[in-house]
């Protein structure tokens, strides 16, 4: 037996014999095309774009029947790939000045872009360069006649894969297929979303499971823990299906607390609210009991193209959530956080040595004041369709938030001159990210509506830990006296001014942390949507009174280790 610990990407325990599936070959041999033949050899590139574009649809539509629209919208992704001009235009434009074969013009171009994803180290970033390959494939396909590869697989089988696309996570049978393992992806990935929506269980895992696993070998994977078994004995196994047992229980009564308030036994009222990164994911928050968006990341819409997009395609997207969601329901819009680690578009950002001290979040929108007026423009019309909120992320300083508000207001100013309906008083606040903010969050607390700690930035800076160096993870600690510190203060300086503070990371996630945070005083906890029930069922368990006793309790202790087994031991308690 043996265990390798991975990253749970979709909930669920699976048992069941491994299937290791490589994906085919893609190369392609390059040949030169006759001056006369080139016409006829982007024709026959244009015929794979519509064939490929009329495969898109069909899996949609077959896809929209089994799960619901608002996951089937993912391809509509693929579908906006598909029609990129840029793409389409330099494929033809080899065609034409080197005139060779389609399938070799199509690689070189998507080997370029290949070079630039790699070079990115966010996770949503490598999950977007995995939609785009994903049609890339469907293309290549259709230009050499085979259809594209679909998985087949045997009763209760586990697949076992380098990486799965979306169309190929689509394409697994739910009936015999048992959960998927993968060396690679993220719980932002359009495969990860998939898999929560046809309720697969899956893990990403590293390289070593394409080595470790071989076909036919019993496993056993655990989406909630990253845990991958192989080979696990007889006793294991049992354990294992007491605890699937066990947890599909507990899900159903989680999921009986969805329209109960979140809030303590002595009525403390305490909003959950979801993180999103795509418009499809509302139903997801509405499905758990969110309250609200508490975290909506914007940057999606920049990704995968050579240009910048529209203030009507900024405001679609807007609109569409807000109409989701219960117009008293609050949606809190992130501006624009990609910088010079993260972001791909039209222009050209400079590589930096260290990109997360550098130029990105509220930095970058202050100097590209083109492109954060766009999108405020585009927020602030499509507020009139819900309760949409703006927050302003990477704030360091004052002035930064006073430049931000600024030129809200000058946004306001061309809108109305344009005679063009939009929300004039809109809640604009800001993310509380870095230990320099903490610190003046009573001198930021005059210039804002609101207060959002982004706990996991927060937790990285103030202890100078990177938690993906695994050399230095273990001093990731969320319950570090400085962290504590910090927390308390933004939250204490928040209420001096009348303003509420949220809290969006992980932190809101653990439900322990979350009950310590309600002791602080926090208002508002966002975080992933699946977690919201988990939280709320702990918070319901907890007097507030008792909570806020704990609160300065932990004050005094020195490690994050005492304060985290303090709080566990307390709360088992019963908070008593």
């Amino acid at each position: 037996m043996k265990k390798i610990k991975g990253i749970g990407i979709s909930p669920g325990i699976a048992i069941g014999k491994a299937f290791v599936w490589e994906f085919p070959s893609l190369q392609e041999t390059e040949y030169t095309i006759d001056k006369p033949a080139i016409e006829k050899e982007l024709e026959r590139f244009n015929d794979a774009i519509n064939t490929t574009e009329a495969q898109i649809k069909e899996l949609q539509q077959t896809f929209e029947k089994e799960v619901g629209s608002k996951y089937a919208d993912i391809f509509s992704f693929h579908l906006a790939l598909l029609k990129d001009k840029l793409f389409k235009s330099e494929v033809e434009r080899i065609i034409r000045e080197e005139k060779i074969n389609s399938e070799s013009a199509v690689k070189k171009v998507i080997h370029h872009i290949g070079r630039i994803f790699k070079k990115e180290e966010k996770d949503f970033l490598q999950d977007r360069r995995r939609d785009f390959m994903d049609v890339i494939e469907r293309i290549i396909h259709n230009l050499r006649g085979s259809s594209h590869t679909r998985i087949k697989v045997f009763p209760e089988e586990i697949i076992v894969a380098r990486d799965l696309s979306p169309s190929q996570t689509v394409s697994i049978d739910k009936k015999y297929v048992r959960g998927f393992v993968t060396a690679i992806g993220s719980e932002t990935s359009h495969a990860a979303i998939i898999a929560k929506a046809l309720e697969i269980p899956a893990v990403v895992a590293g390289e070593k499971v394409t080595t470790e696993i071989k076909t036919g070998n019993t496993v056993i994977i655990d989406g909630h823990t990253g845990e991958v078994i192989i080979k696990p004995s007889a006793k294991v196994i049992e354990e294992y299906k007491k605890k699937k047992e066990q947890l599909s229980i507990r899900k159903k009564q989680l999921l009986f607390l969805k329209d109960k308030p979140c809030e303590t036994i002595d009525g403390k009222r305490i909003y959950l609210h979801a993180n999103i990164e795509l418009p499809e994911e509302v139903e997801t928050a509405r499905k758990y009991g969110a309250d609200g968006i508490g975290l909506y990341r914007t940057e999606y819409l920049y990704l995968n193209r050579k240009d910048l997009p529209t203030e009507e395609e900024h405001f679609l997207a807007y609109k569409k959530v807000a109409e989701k969601m219960d117009s008293k329901k609050p949606v809190i819009i992130r501006t624009i956080d990609v910088g010079g680690d993260k972001f791909v578009s039209a222009l050209s950002v400079r590589k930096e040595l260290n990109p997360f001290l550098g130029w990105r979040g509220i930095r970058f929108s202050l100097e590209r004041k083109d492109i954060f007026e766009t999108q405020l423009r585009a927020i602030l019309r499509a507020a009139i369709y819900g309760n949409l909120k703006v927050m302003f992320p990477m704030v360091s300083t004052l002035e930064e938030v006073k430049m931000s508000h600024r030129i809200l207001q000058k946004v306001k100013g061309d809108l109305k001159k344009e005679k063009k309906k939009f929300k004039q008083d809109i809640e604009a606040g800001i993310m509380v990210e870095t230990p320099s903010a903490a610190l003046i969050t009573d001198k930021l607390a005059e210039e804002s509506r609101f207060f959002s700690i982004g706990s996991n930035d927060l937790i990285q800076y103030t202890l100078a830990v990177d938690r993906s160096n695994e050399k230095i993870s273990h001093l990731y600690q969320p319950c570090h006296p400085a962290v504590i510190k910090l927390i308390k203060t933004t939250i204490e300086n928040g209420k001096k001014k009348g303003i509420w503070t949220g809290l969006c990371g992980e932190m809101a996630s653990i439900p322990e942390i979350a009950c310590l945070l309600v002791g602080m005083g926090i208002d508002e906890l966002s975080m992933a949507p699946s977690a919201i029930p988990a939280v709320k069922e702990k918070i319901r368990s907890v007097r507030y009174s008792t909570m806020e006793k704990i609160a300065q309790e932990v004050l005094l202790f020195d490690t994050h280790e005492k304060v985290y087994k303090y709080l566990i031991e307390r709360i088992k308690r019963g908070g008593k």
